[in-house]
């Protein structure tokens, strides 16, 4: 796959598959956690907001629409920052622009002021982490990374279980205000994230060598090429839908349950109902996924988790008391955890590790206008009829289009790949062998006289590399 982009890790190290890697997982941890639970745990703030500036369901739910867009919509900046200065730096500024914005939006006086502040500053504060964080993950492992994957992202439910009932109490303690600054303080820990970070160290090379290599991976900061690739552009589409109402069900259910009169703690139960459940869905799936059987068919599992996922939105828009709400979150819980396990496993697999930092940022880009009209709409909807089945139905209806469009694409589309060298190391050794099986029996046979005449003529240099072009082989 070549070298894309200045910052795509050493080409001559084999990624360790565990010692530093696993505190690079932690810190992923911690970084996913952040970027997917932050813009859902906000939901709850969302009441006290439409009483302060007397606003409606779609106005708050930008909120949450722009932390998500700039997380994915700032994909591109994100590769080419990381490429420039590195993934370490770019996380620990964007612990400070995440925390910074909090704090900030917690002296805001309009709802407009919180859309730039607690929507586009924390949100690009946490793009910044999100995307060099997994970066990082995929260069530390690879035979582990399903498993990995997995575990990293089972960081979302376990910050939801946390965020959404600490944010409740906060609110009760400390008003709106008051749980912004507490959670902007908390966002300081992306910092010590980044600090993890540890660049792997490449093989030492001469000067004349170093040189000339680090000046040809300055010639790309993104790679546009990866849309050559059938897999790649389905795969883009596919995910594009699937965001359009994958995350409006976490956003809206506990405005549900409040509207249906029960009270606000027992209707933020839901989320952390929703993130238990998750916790032990993504680890599990990271597993399966990592299965030999499995692993190369991996795109028709993520396909099957959307299909899960859309049809557990149709049959929750039916609930119609907390049981039902209940039980919606439960399956939710492990379709979504499915679907957070796997779809950065399956880009990995699609484009390979060395064009993962372009794809990444595109792939985000791409999601970023769904990701932004997603929530708001459902809310527009909501407003204009007053009922929470539509708003799930047209949920389901979106992520059940994308698992569709994914596995037919792939399975009609997409013809089986011939073994190919993903690295340029694989083939320089795929040519090499090329070249020794064109040899004609006249060649070998020289070759084989010329180095029983060099074993006659020095025995006693026997062992020693020699680099004579007469006895070279």
């Amino acid at each position: 796959m070549g070298a894309v982009v200045a910052d795509d890790g050493p080409s001559g190290v084999k990624a360790p598959d565990g010692g530093w890697g696993w505190a690079v997982l932690f810190g992923c941890f911690i970084i996913t956690g952040f970027s997917y639970a932050f813009p859902k745990a906000v939901s709850v703030f969302f009441k006290e907001l439409i009483r302060e500036f007397g606003i409606g369901y779609s106005d708050t739910a930008w909120i949450s629409s722009i932390l998500l867009a700039m997380l994915y919509g700032t994909g591109p900046l994100c590769s080419v920052c990381v490429n420039r200065f590195g993934c370490r730096p770019v996380m620990l500024v964007g612990g400070l622009f995440a925390s910074m914005g909090m704090v900030i939006a917690s002296f805001c006086t309009s709802i407009v002021q919180i859309y730039l502040t607690a929507g586009v500053i924390t949100g690009l504060g946490l793009a910044l982490n999100f995307q060099p964080s997994l970066i990082m993950l995929n260069r530390y492992f690879d035979k582990r990374r399903p498993l990995a994957n997995g575990l990293s992202a089972a960081g979302s439910p376990v910050f939801l279980c946390a965020l959404s009932p600490l944010g409740q109490i906060l609110q009760h303690e400390y008003g709106w205000r008051g749980g912004f600054l507490i959670l902007g303080g908390m966002l300081l820990n992306c910092c010590v994230c980044g600090a993890l970070m540890r660049p792997l160290e490449p093989p030492k090379k001469s000067e004349a060598t170093k040189e000339p290599a680090e000046k040809k991976a300055k010639k790309k900061l993104l790679d546009f090429s990866v849309f050559k690739d059938g897999g790649f552009v389905i795969y883009t589409l596919a995910a594009s839908i699937m965001v359009l109402g994958l995350f409006v069900p976490p956003v809206f259910v506990v405005s549900y349950a409040k509207d249906l009169g029960y009270q606000d703690t027992k209707a933020a139960f839901l989320l952390t109902i929703l993130g238990f459940i998750d916790i032990f869905a993504r680890p599990i799936c990271g597993m399966v996924a990592g299965l030999k059987w499995v692993r190369p068919r991996c795109v028709y599992l993520f396909s099957f988790a959307m299909i899960f996922n859309g049809f557990t939105d149709l049959m929750g828009s039916m609930s119609v008391d907390y049981a039902g709400l209940v039980v919606f979150c439960i399956f939710f819980g492990i379709s979504y955890g499915m679907v957070g396990a796997l779809q950065f496993e399956v880009l990995m697999a699609i484009v390979g590790t060395q064009k993962f930092s372009s794809a990444i940022g595109l792939v985000l880009l791409a999601e970023a206008m769904a990701v932004l009209i997603g929530p708001p709409s459902a809310g527009k909807l909501l407003d204009a009829t007053g009922r929470y089945m539509f708003v799930f139905i047209i949920a389901g209806i979106e992520v059940t289009t994308s698992a569709l469009v994914l596995a037919l694409g792939n399975f009609f589309c997409i013809k089986k790949k011939s073994e190919e060298p993903h690295t340029k190391e694989e083939a320089a050794e795929r040519e090499e062998l090329n070249k020794s099986e064109d040899k004609t029996p006249e060649d070998a046979k020289v070759d084989s006289i010329e180095v029983e005449q060099f074993l006659k003529d020095e025995p006693e240099k026997n062992g020693e590399v020699v680099t004579n072009p007469e006895t070279c082989v």
